[in-house]
């Protein structure tokens, strides 16, 4: 199964919104199946991005799952790529540089974005 970085941005920006202290259980996203999110759920807990995650197989199948909150490390990276303008940029900046959307890759591009909008920002703020 292959990597994919908008799923994972997805199950992070999901798990900010219902994560209310316990883990949640058999996290859905519309066009994916539960094998599917499991496993970038475990990609995200390996990350340090997620604090936990448990799966539970039944007959070679995911039967349940459920993954814990943000940790610190998962929080600054969703505040870096939430907004969906950053994170076409940094998608398409990766693209254009031959550079893999990893998450090291993720976090460098898209801190460079975000500064360089808060430089245009700070610049705006001094001339007016």
């Amino acid at each position: 199964m292959r990597r994919d970085m908008d799923l994972a941005r997805v199950i992070l920006l999901k798990i900010e919104e219902e994560h209310a202290g316990v883990g949640l259980a058999n996290l859905e996203v519309e066009g994916y199946d539960r094998a599917t999110i499991a496993y970038h759920c475990q990609l995200l807990e390996e990350a340090g991005l997620v604090s936990s995650c448990i799966v539970r197989y039944a007959d070679d199948s995911v039967f349940f799952f459920s993954v814990g909150g943000l940790t610190w490390e998962g929080a600054d990276y969703l505040d870096k790529v939430r907004d969906d303008s950053v994170w076409a940029k940094t998608k398409n900046l990766a693209a254009e540089k031959g550079v893999p959307l990893v998450v090291e890759t993720v976090k460098t591009i898209s801190s460079a974005v975000v500064s360089s909008l808060a430089e245009g920002v700070a610049s705006a703020l001094l001339k007016g």
